[in-house]
């Protein structure tokens, strides 16, 4: 079964990719189509984004379609990040060195470092309607960067999920992905498709 993942974020596709290994998917990508104009996302939640960009996608190849969208709520920053996380701050331009190194000092005066991670996966097939698959993972920012990140997840590099003494990318893709906001996410759309084979 072709899978297309509605993103262009490398790393998004790495991290959901692992989580569906073992199953028989050949996952694709827009620009493994040639897919280059991206996704509007007017959603005022992140189900609602991620089902406009899993329905964008999946006009325009006819391919079931899996898309996300998530973001990370800090609580010393109401309402500045969120649904916004990528466009926020340095801006949508902004390369992940840039948008980590204002992301950074904007957090350098909070004393409250707690944040909360958040995903919905959005999948549509021509047989099914659209479904939503969640996940939360709630955790610590760090003062600094404490490891490497993947391409397109600067943050991952500076966030400490709870009940762990390393950031996420210091996990490996198999850990973090047990306790993620993707991997959660990406555990439920799996145990769903799953059964859809199944039958």
């Amino acid at each position: 079964m072709d899978l297309l993942l509605g993103t262009s974020n490398e790393g998004k596709v790495m991290e959901i990719s692992e989580g569906l290994i073992g199953l028989p998917l050949k996952i694709l990508t827009p620009n493994i189509l040639g897919l280059s104009e991206p996704s509007e996302e007017t959603g005022t939640t992140f189900a609602e984004n991620a089902a406009e960009k899993a329905r964008f996608f999946f006009e325009r190849s006819g391919l079931p379609t899996l898309a996300d969208d998530s973001g990370i709520i800090i609580e010393a920053l109401q309402g500045e990040l969120g649904l916004h996380t990528r466009r926020w701050g340095a801006g949508p331009q902004a390369n992940d060195e840039e948008w980590i190194d204002f992301f950074l000092k904007r957090m350098r005066n909070e004393m409250n470092r707690r944040a909360r991670f958040q995903c919905v996966l959005a999948y549509i097939d021509a047989e099914d309607s659209l479904r939503t698959f969640e996940g939360i993972c709630e955790g610590t920012i760090t003062d600094m960067l404490e490891g490497p990140y993947l391409p397109g997840l600067p943050i991952s590099a500076c966030f400490k999920p709870e009940g762990f003494d390393h950031v996420f990318s210091n996990l490996s893709l198999e850990e973090k992905n047990r306790v993620s906001h993707r991997g959660k996410a990406t555990l439920r759309f799996r145990e769903f498709l799953e059964e859809k084979i199944a039958t």
